[in-house]
């Protein structure tokens, strides 16, 4: 499977967001999406104002065949917003005093090989440590341990530099498996999902009405199942997507971590402060411990986006004012992801009635 991230592209012109604030005031937010989102293109949006939940409007089907409508309970393939995630969930584990950002992966993964014995969880969590981006197709039956070998017998690159990759974050999910001792969703589900209220999210362990997860569409609109419809363990993806992607959710959870984000509900004070502070300059912004950052004139954004052809999401935290913007479609929109800079940026400075 083919796998995209749009993070340059959204951080970059989301510098224009101050700019759009004479164009976008007091106008009605159903107005900017209306004028931003693609026709014939179904997901939702969502516009959070702190603790407020502005707007989580569905648009168009997500399942066409059944004609059922796209709503803010729906469950959606997130993709790579999936590292957000496994990073937030890294920082909680130092917070319980079960890891440092700082220890070396071998602290938790044993024996690694003289070329790794210098890479530490920061690099994994920034994309420095020189590790490929994939180590084959999301949906080959790979282990954790297979992963494991297969990520410590690969080549890196410079150890130091920005190189995104999907490697680390499935090697970051088997650290906090070892680190806590929990299952990598079972973790979530416990530290961060059920004290967020985040009723609807994971892989597997979420009782959902398989009604409500979104059938997904190629770029033909040719149906392609859920995603649990393809190939899958018994407990959730193989191991090169597990952790870096493939996260199932709903839009209503995805206002519900921003809201327990901006809050002490899932980490305190200073453990956001260390997941929110750039550490490595990336393609056209910085990246932080699982988020990308991008400083906004007197704001900072923390965003991620995922995307695999058959479905796509952005989602943006506006740490200063703290509006959130969540995007998502079930399907391969290449007009959604040119549009979706612009409906980002209006609906971050969009005058609420």
């Amino acid at each position: 499977m083919f796998r995209r991230t749009f993070l340059p592209a959204l951080l970059l012109v989301l510098t224009a967001a101050c700019s759009k604030e004479q164009i976008v005031r007091g106008t009605p937010v159903d107005q900017v999406i209306d004028e931003n989102w693609p026709s014939g293109t179904d997901g939702v949006v969502v516009l959070a104002d702190g603790t407020d939940l502005l707007t989580c409007r569905g648009l168009g089907f997500a399942d066409r065949e059944a004609r059922t409508p796209s709503g803010c309970d729906t469950v959606y393939d997130i993709g790579s917003i999936t590292k957000a995630i496994t990073g937030t969930a890294i920082l909680k584990l130092e917070a319980m005093g079960a890891l440092d950002v700082d220890d070396p992966i071998s602290a938790h993964l044993g024996p690694v090989p003289a070329d790794k014995r210098d890479l530490t969880v920061h690099h994994l969590l920034t994309h420095t440590a020189g590790l490929p981006e994939s180590l084959g197709d999301d949906y080959d039956p790979l282990t954790r341990d297979d992963m494991i070998a297969a990520a410590l017998r690969a080549p890196l690159t410079t150890v130091g530099e920005y190189r995104y990759s999907n490697v680390g974050f499935s090697l970051l999910a088997a650290i906090i498996e070892k680190a806590s001792g929990q299952d990598y969703e079972r973790f979530l589900a416990e530290h961060l999902f059920t004290p967020a209220g985040m009723t609807a999210t994971g892989y597997v362990l979420p009782d959902r009405d398989p009604t409500r997860v979104a059938v997904e569409y190629d770029e033909h609109g040719q149906p392609r199942g859920r995603p649990y419809e393809h190939p899958w363990a018994a407990d959730g993806p193989y191991w090169n997507l597990r952790g870096n992607g493939g996260l199932l959710s709903t839009p209503r959870d995805l206002y519900r971590l921003h809201v327990a984000l901006t809050g002490d509900t899932i980490l305190d004070d200073r453990a956001k402060e260390r997941l929110f502070t750039p550490r490595v300059d990336s393609e056209d912004s910085q990246a932080g411990y699982g988020w990308s950052l991008l400083a906004l004139g007197d704001d900072r954004v923390a965003a991620h986006t995922g995307g695999n052809g058959w479905s796509y999401a952005a989602y943006a935290r506006f740490l200063g004012s703290g509006r959130m913007v969540f995007l998502v479609a079930n399907h391969g929109s290449a007009a959604l992801e040119d549009s979706v800079v612009d409906l980002t940026s209006a609906l971050a400075t969009v005058e609420y009635p």
